[in-house]
């Protein structure tokens, strides 16, 4: 068990969050925390009892990344990764662990630190929510990558803890709903009817690669390949099954459903109002659906290749009688088709008639943009992660939001993976007149990496 938390900054950083609502709050010996109008709450030039702690678990390339930016705000004194260079190199980067940080194979030795307040997870997405809900017991407030999930059942279980432990902020690495110009102006316009109504949205995010068949290899000696694993079934080690490519198997993530649905139906859903309680589609159908292997019932036969679908339009219905098509097919991003006009964006451009005749011309205002951010004013993704922390409310990235466009992603992938319509009762959350299908609801852990419950 985490030994007892004493400290004054510990107390701050887990009590502020459930305290009201955008106050400005008193820090370890009474200083206040300023409410800056277009930046993050400033900790650089606090002093080290009253930044936060922060432990890094992942720290390969995306890891790597999101630890700099997280020591921006705070020290970070401890990094994990199951490949021990992953965590030697965050160890001794210049803007992360500085030479000093600790270094662990196994994320528990992190939680277990009563010093640690912040914890960033950005490891392989079939250990997210595992980890996730038992740093929330520990007390630590969390940043994690996206997709938060793996199946179903992981969002119901991640959302039932964060309800549980409210006063700990749950942030999701969604970096597109820090996209003023582009992203949040798109959502903005259609929620305020600019492009009528929307008959239909068509979200383009790539397919996965092709690839294999992979040789089994022999482990490299500094990965821990059973950890790596961890809840996911265990296999003999392929260079391609690991680390970055690990997105490209279904054992381990979504392939592209959740890898850039978690960024374009995030988007999609979140304009049309589809991202509450309750809400999603009714039915999925993942009749135009390949894969690089064969299939059979939804599984793959095969064990040596990319098993992801890399070619696919998966049609999503909703009781509105909106169709959001998930495509493989076409330009990477999200079109809005809406009875007074189209709308076209993603990462690089926003596009069509309403852009051009400037239709939302002083309907974009601060204040605006400050709805989409939950009241707090605009700014980067990780500064609004520490501002919620010191502040209250929800992150603009919410888990609660998050897990209804996880389950849009997953149904997704089980549709396709089984080439046919399934059903969904988005109140019930639960697939419908297909045991086949509802079968995909959960996964069984590998014994030694079960859930943490209840």
């Amino acid at each position: 068990m985490p030994a007892k938390k004493t400290s004054h900054r510990r107390h701050f950083l887990q009590t502020t969050s459930g305290a009201a609502l955008g106050a400005a709050l008193p820090l370890t010996g009474g200083a206040i925390i300023p409410y800056y109008a277009w930046s993050a709450p400033d900790y650089s030039n606090r002093s080290k009892n009253d930044r936060p702690q922060i432990g890094c678990i992942g720290t390969g390339s995306m890891g790597t990344g999101d630890a700099q930016d997280h020591a921006r705000f705070g020290d970070v004194v401890a990094v994990c990764d199951v490949d021990r260079n992953h965590a030697e190199n965050a160890k001794n980067h210049d803007r992360i662990g500085k030479g000093k940080a600790d270094v662990y194979v196994d994320y528990r030795q992190v939680l277990e630190r009563a010093d640690i307040d912040v914890v960033s997870i950005v490891t392989p997405d079939h250990w997210h929510v595992k980890i996730a809900l038992e740093a929330l017991a520990a007390g630590k407030h969390v940043f994690c990558q996206k997709p938060l999930s793996l199946t179903l059942e992981e969002n119901q279980l991640i959302r039932a803890a964060c309800q549980k432990y409210a006063d700990r902020v749950f942030f999701i690495g969604t970096q597109q709903r820090s996209d003023r110009d582009r992203f949040l102006r798109a959502v903005n316009m259609v929620q305020k009817g600019l492009l009528g109504e929307i008959k239909k949205v068509t979200v383009g995010i790539d397919g996965s690669p092709t690839g294999g068949p992979f040789p089994v290899a022999e482990v490299p000696e500094q990965l821990n390949w059973d950890l790596w694993q961890g809840p996911a079934p265990a296999h003999d080690y392929r260079e391609r099954r690991c680390h970055y490519e690990f997105r490209w198997w279904y054992e381990y993530s979504g392939g592209k459903f959740t890898d850039w649905g978690a960024h374009h139906v995030d988007i999609a859903q979140w304009a049309l109002n589809e991202n509450g309680a309750g809400q999603g589609p009714v039915s999925i159908d993942g009749t135009d659906a390949k894969h690089p292997v064969e299939y059979k019932d939804g599984h793959a036969t095969v064990l040596d290749s990319y098993n992801t679908s890399h070619d696919f339009a998966v049609s999503c219905q909703f009781a509105s009688g909106t169709e959001m098509l998930i495509t493989s097919r076409g330009d990477n991003g999200v079109l809005f088709e809406g009875t007074k006009g189209r709308l076209f964006v993603n990462r690089g451009r926003i596009a069509g008639k309403p852009i051009e005749e400037k239709w939302d011309e002083g309907q974009f205002e601060q204040s605006d943009v400050e709805a989409l951010y939950k009241g707090k004013p605009y700014e980067g993704h990780k500064s609004n992660f520490y501002r919620t922390i010191s502040e209250g409310g929800l992150p603009v990235s919410d888990v609660y939001s998050h897990v209804q466009i996880m389950n849009t992603c997953h149904l997704a992938a089980i549709a396709a993976r089984l080439g046919r319509k399934i059903q969904w009762d988005p109140q019930a959350e639960k697939i419908v007149g297909d045991e086949q299908a509802a079968a995909f609801f959960a996964r069984q852990p590998r014994a030694g990496f079960e859930y943490l419950r209840g």
